[in-house]
């Protein structure tokens, strides 16, 4: 079982466990290993690997960002170039017999960062849990939405079971759009003393607003799609009957809410290109299609917009893409859907930016990463953000995706959090919140595998603030220079 994500960070007191701290001076090893097959290889080959590689993913970066920002010849050209760069640096090796140096180099990377990544998600301190036991609800409300998730409520009898263990059940009719948010207030006008969704990320917001203002529990049914929310909550998301469990055996969470221009979301606000997106009605049956037809006009195109924003009071700039989160994700692969929060209570959000406007800038991303000037990976209170100077003035709407919902609303729009503001009835018993894997922060592993035997990685910042804030002050920096 996983770490079950209900609450506070406590810290053992007796610093990095010994598993952690020889894990850190095994991936240091990996490293230093590496750098001996390079230099051992100088003469037959070893430079080489190192520039090839490097080169190819360059081209492939470049290859990448052709094809995603532009159409015909060059996008065949962008396609023929991410395909022809890694294939071409293999057969490469191959044929000047540098693949045994290659595979070795790649192999002591890939245990170097295994290692790093597991002694450092081994030398946190073992989170505490403050889950608080909770009594049964006498008149418990749920609202099922029978589409969501490709059928799971049909799938998983969820109606059925919800009804046995005393809940009144809605379910809502597909070809007769409802308002959730008021059905839930109905509900609690009659009495209801609790509410929860089986549903979309999108409806569990609205009903978990209704539920915050009114200071009741809200319980999470996983029948989504993706159900990031019921994912960062522990929760089973392959038996969406199991969140029903904390109807008779449950413990309460007080949790975040983020906050957009007065309307809540559970998981993420998107501002720029995947708001574009998201907006066109063919999106929902072709999202891969829809995307590259329409990232052309949206990355390059004349007249496309940017964004800027004030984080806590700094300001960002002219940004293709701004994702705004209820607490922040552990890495920058939200975007795909891979990131995970480890924590829901923090009381900040998260903030990633995104401004690229060329290969170059493309290959810089693929190279350095969250330090590249075209990434900006920060955390905040508040979050205020416009259309980018020069694109109209005075009040100005934008489209905007509420946790997956395409909208618009008029700037300025402003994100806000607020602590502690959501009840969250969980099950008893689930799978809980599996460590996300950390970021790299070479200078604490080091410290990790040779400092003193009772430091811990947070005695020093902890390694995703220590992150945050060096990408925040590159990505700032990169946003304000053009």
């Amino acid at each position: 079982m996983g770490q079950d994500g209900r609450g506070g960070t406590g810290s053992t007191g007796t610093g990095p466990p010994a598993a952690a701290r020889l894990l850190a001076r095994l991936a240091v090893l990996a490293v230093i290993g590496s750098v001996v097959v390079v230099v051992l290889a100088v003469g037959e080959g070893g430079l080489e690997v190192l520039l090839a590689g490097f080169l190819g993913l360059v081209v492939c970066a470049a290859g990448v960002w052709w094809f995603v920002a532009h159409r015909g010849a060059v996008r065949f050209l962008g396609a023929l170039l991410a395909i022809a760069a890694p294939v071409g640096v293999v057969v490469l090796f191959v044929h000047d017999g540098l693949w045994l140096t290659a595979l070795v180099l790649v192999l002591c990377w890939g245990v170097a960062l295994a290692c790093a990544r597991s002694a450092l998600r081994k030398a946190r301190p073992r989170r505490v849990g403050r889950g608080v036991t909770a009594p049964r609800p006498r008149s418990p409300y749920l609202i099922m939405n029978p589409k969501s998730g490709g059928g799971k409520v049909g799938r998983f009898g969820l109606v059925e079971r919800a009804r046995a263990l005393g809940a009144r059940v809605t379910l809502l009719d597909p070809d007769a759009p409802a308002d959730v948010a008021e059905l839930a207030r109905e509900a609690v006008a009659e009495g209801a003393d609790l509410l929860g969704v089986a549903g979309g990320d999108g409806t569990q917001a609205l009903v978990a607003a209704v539920a915050a203002a009114h200071d009741l529990p809200f319980l999470v049914v996983s029948a989504g799609t993706r159900n990031h929310f019921a994912m960062d909550l522990g929760l089973d998301r392959s038996d969406p009957a199991r969140c029903l469990d904390a109807l008779t055996d449950g413990e309460e969470l007080r949790i975040d809410l983020g906050d957009v221009a007065g309307r809540a979301f559970v998981n993420t606000v998107s501002f720029g290109v995947y708001a574009d997106v998201v907006q066109r009605p063919e999106y929902r049956d072709d999202k891969a299609g829809t995307a590259l037809t329409l990232m052309p006009d949206l990355l390059v195109g004349e007249g496309v917009r940017r964004l800027d924003a004030r984080i806590d009071g700094t300001p960002l700039v002219s940004q293709q893409a701004l994702l705004i989160s209820n607490n922040p994700y552990i890495s920058p692969d939200v975007v795909s859907g891979g990131g995970r929060r480890p924590s829901l209570h923090d009381g900040e959000l998260g903030v990633l930016g995104i401004r690229v406007e060329g290969a170059a800038e493309a290959a810089d991303l693929a190279v350095r990463g969250s330090q590249s000037t075209g990434l900006t990976v920060t955390t905040a209170r508040r979050v205020e953000v416009t259309s980018s100077a020069g694109q109209g003035s005075g009040a100005d709407e934008i489209p905007v995706a509420v946790d997956g919902e395409a909208l618009r609303m008029t700037t300025p729009v402003v994100c806000t959090v607020r602590p502690g503001a959501l009840r969250v009835l969980v099950p008893r018993d689930r799978p809980g919140v599996a460590a996300p894997a950390p970021r790299v922060n070479w200078r604490q592993l080091l410290d990790l595998a040779f400092g003193r035997p009772g430091r811990t990685p947070e005695e020093g910042g902890s390694e995703e603030g220590a992150s945050e804030e060096g990408n925040s002050a590159a990505g700032t920096s990169g946003g304000q220079s053009g």
